[in-house]
């Protein structure tokens, strides 16, 4: 019985082997793990696709429902990224959303410097200068002090006022990299990015409203929005969400609150040294290319040697990449694991968050 079975079976593969046969159809042979790629960047493109794929996508409906009601696109964008946040949990888009949040978001921002002149930048004043400093400076003060008093390590009062006073995630990743090592430095990171993350968020949506209330015009709004808001596609998506004139000057702000990261952490990693052996730093920061090419780009359109067709074209593919990191970045936040942090630590950024807008909302009403 049981050789009549296996006959039966063999016929039928047979069969259908012979189907395939009729139609055309091979068998997919697996490649050789050593197979040549067919143009440069395959692979990455390969890895990077779904999830930018995504973010494009999320772009297009965002701009096409602002088109069409009138509303802000980059609050389109994050709003419907943050619907598909799953993506971000687990599976073959997660690369790609990382590469929309960040290397998207970077080229986007550099662009940005196409639009920007050195006359408009020095008639900023140095205002927005003495402001970001001094807001930096209180803020990671602010933070140090307020950690031991809430019970918790010193070293996480000076990571979140870095990461709420500088530029949010990254500035958090900088700073952890040159602290002293412990057994909760990575958890320490974590918590730090997720909170600055969530917090940046809820910033971006409300922010436009506070400057809309308090009457301010469109400069005072880009100083107020770049240099309170904590990460850069945020401050972005929030000044451009008013006008581009505020977009560009929260913009100016924000790209002067991140130039401050090198000498914070730098003096984090002196004071780290000085503290002897136990005290373990990272890798030296290194500027970031992104701000390079902005700074490039506003030397070059100062000089007058871009014709306006480049820079209304650099301005809209500009745009278009800010709406996809936005999508990207909506992508990855996560209340719920807000929610798990833990309160103390949420609360110390909450008054790290308040602070900084309290001394540059001063600093706007009073000395611009």
């Amino acid at each position: 019985m049981h050789s009549d079975l296996d006959t039966d079976t063999a016929a039928a593969r047979a069969l259908f082997q012979s189907l395939e046969g009729m139609e055309g159809l091979s068998r997919a042979e697996p490649k050789p793990a050593t197979a040549k790629a067919r143009f440069p960047g395959q692979a990455a493109l390969i890895k990077l696709y779904p999830g930018v794929l995504v973010a494009v996508t999320i772009a297009l409906a965002a701009s096409w429902l602002s088109q069409h009601y009138g509303a802000p696109v980059m609050l389109f964008a994050l709003l419907f990224g943050m619907t598909f946040h799953f993506l971000h949990q687990e599976g073959r888009c997660i690369p790609g959303i990382e590469f929309s949040s960040k290397a998207i978001l970077r080229f986007g921002v550099a662009l940005l410097g196409a639009r920007i002149t050195a006359s408009q930048i020095l008639g900023l004043g140095l205002t927005p200068i003495v402001t970001v400093v001094v807001a930096i400076g209180s803020t990671i003060a602010l933070g140090a002090v307020l950690s031991r008093r809430m019970g918790l390590r010193g070293s996480f009062g000076v990571l979140s006022g870095g990461a709420v006073g500088i530029c949010g995630a990254s500035a958090a990743l900088a700073i952890a990299s040159v602290l002293p090592r412990t057994k909760d430095s990575e958890r320490d990171t974590i918590l730090a990015v997720v909170t600055v993350t969530a917090l940046s968020t809820i910033a971006m949506i409300t922010y436009p409203l506070i400057t809309a209330a308090l009457g301010l015009d469109h400069t005072r709004a880009g100083i107020f929005l770049g240099g309170t808001i904590h990460d850069v596609a945020q401050v972005v998506g929030a000044g451009y969400m008013i006008s581009p004139h505020t977009g560009d000057v929260a913009t100016y702000v924000k790209l002067l609150r991140v130039t401050m990261l090198l000498p914070v952490v730098f003096a984090i990693a002196f004071v780290v040294a000085r503290m002897g052996p136990g005290a373990s730093g990272g890798a030296k920061p290194t500027v970031p290319l992104f701000l390079v090419g902005f700074a490039a780009l506003v030397i070059i359109n100062s000089l007058g040697w871009l014709a306006k067709p480049v820079t209304d074209a650099a301005s809209e593919v500009s745009r278009w990449c800010l709406v996809t990191a936005i999508a990207g970045l909506g992508m990855k936040t996560s209340f719920k694991d807000l929610v798990t942090a833990g309160w103390r630590p949420v609360v110390l950024m909450v008054v790290e968050t308040v602070w900084i807008a309290g001394v540059v909302l001063v600093a706007v009403e009073f000395f611009t």
